[in-house]
């Protein structure tokens, strides 16, 4: 899905590090203007510092997970403009302009973001403030923010020198790069290794105690995330770009917590041999032990019956997480949690046309049950009245629902135990694509009676073949 840190992200995870930690300080430090790299003579002091305390936590981080030390690590301070770099280098190394852009308009053709949010000044900006250490799997070297005193350090050494312990077994960036191209199955990777490495963090922390992280029934792993109203940038961010950047480490955290529970941390050998395969699995662990994977979903092309004036932007999963977000936009987050948890399997596509920048959106979710899929269809129908507040020419009926917007009509259509949505298109481009599916035709509005006939999606859709 269209996340942060490939699009940012969104891809993501590979670029946030340790979000969330020392608010309080940072923060303390840029009131009183006190941001600014250290003097020079004072470096030399703090590398000696930092060097001699990152050894130090990097043995205890072996210790908590079991992983020994294979080679060196390259250890640095950086300055906030050297963090700045790195972070919009690893973005254009991520995704190029033109995939940002297409993960940018897919957000808000799903009612994410608003239209025009400037997706990567918001990440570079949220990142370069937050951001106090990072490891870089490609050139195996860890540093950290040289205005960060060391008593601050430390945490974030934790977590980041879990990553460096793990990319020398597990090989981390390859390993969360083998779930492409489907984005939803890359963040449940992207929060299997952010959650490990704050499960690492919490066992950290307890040394000394007796006690780690499997010893708290209760533990509420939210309380590890700061006061996200704490820097102006997340301040002012979407919902959703909050959520997307706390899933990897508070979801993630969870699901460590579950795996580790009884047998502890050799049991994060398995994990990365046999990984999640979607959020769903992250977002209910139980699933993932009982091995549910989700249905293959396909859709049609529609690059024939658009034209060339249109290009397609995007295609890929959303996900539980990623439903559970677009329901979130418009109801209640009960009701989004519900109705996401039933997913099971998807497929979206956006596509644009070239001059006017009009956008046409299209899913195919499949639920676990058809009694979900109605509930589906009940309650997505009031998502997309309020996701489009001009609406005209309503068509409603048990499995049915159209109507016309200002940018193009509106359709959801349930058959069995899948739903699909067409948005921004014609009553002829969503006959043809549901005839492709080889489902029954939709109810016809009166004044347009009559279908698609079979030879005209066949022409249009000459290659799809049906799926759950």
């Amino acid at each position: 899905m269209p996340l942060p840190s490939k699009c940012a992200r969104r891809s993501l995870a590979a670029l946030l590090v340790c979000f969330g930690w020392c608010f309080s300080a940072a923060d303390t430090r840029a009131q009183d203007g006190s941001t600014g790299a250290p003097r020079a003579d004072s470096k030399t002091t703090n590398n000696a510092e930092f060097i001699a305390a990152a050894d130090e936590v990097l043995q205890q981080m072996s210790e908590i997970t079991g992983l020994k030390l294979l080679t060196p690590l390259k250890k640095s301070l950086r300055s906030r403009e050297e963090i700045r770099a790195y972070v919009i280098k690893q973005m254009n190394e991520e995704k190029n302009p033109a995939e940002r852009y297409a993960d940018a308009r897919t957000a808000e053709a799903l009612g994410l973001l608003p239209k025009g949010f400037d997706l990567d000044a918001f990440m570079v900006n949220v990142l370069t403030e937050q951001v106090e250490g990072l490891y870089d799997p490609k050139t195996q070297e860890f540093y950290i923010a040289d205005w960060s005193p060391i008593s601050d350090q430390r945490m974030v050494m934790a977590h980041e020198l879990t990553h460096a312990l793990e990319d020398q077994h597990f090989h981390i960036e390859a390993w969360s790069r083998a779930a492409r191209p489907n984005e939803d199955a890359e963040l449940a990777r992207d929060a299997v290794l952010e959650g490990s490495a704050m499960a690492a963090m919490v066992d950290y922390l307890m040394l000394g105690t007796g006690r780690s992280l499997k010893d708290l029934p209760e533990f509420d792993a939210s309380m590890l995330i700061g006061e996200l109203e704490s820097t102006p940038t997340l301040k002012s961010a979407p919902p959703f770009l909050k959520d997307a950047l706390i899933f990897p480490y508070i979801s993630g955290l969870n699901f460590s917590a579950v795996v580790l529970k009884s047998s502890g941390w050799p049991a994060l050998s398995s994990v990365f041999e046999k990984p999640p395969v979607s959020t769903q699995q992250i977002l209910h662990p139980a699933a993932y032990k009982a091995g549910k994977t989700p249905a293959t979903v396909s859709i049609p092309v529609f690059d024939k019956m658009l034209g060339n004036d249109w290009a397609k932007l995007d295609e890929n999963i959303l996900g539980e997480f990623g439903w559970k977000e677009v329901l979130k936009q418009f109801l209640d987050d009960d009701r989004a949690k519900t109705l996401a948890a039933a997913w099971n399997g998807d497929r979206y596509a956006t596509y644009e046309q070239k001059e006017t920048k009009k956008l046409i959106l299209v899913t195919r979710l499949h639920l676990d049950s058809e009694e979900h899929a109605a509930r589906f269809f009940g309650q997505y129908s009031e998502a997309l009245e309020k996701k489009h507040s001009e609406r005209s020419n309503l068509l409603r009926r048990p499995n049915f629902f159209q109507f016309d917007s200002p940018d193009g009509g509106v359709f959801l259509f349930c058959f069995g135990e899948s739903c699909v949505t067409m948005e921004g298109a014609t009553r002829k481009l969503f006959d043809a694509f549901t005839k492709a599916l080889d489902w029954p035709l939709a109810p016809q509005p009166p004044e347009h009676p009559g279908a698609v006939p079979e030879k005209t999606a066949a022409l249009f859709f000459p290659a799809v073949q049906a799926a759950p």
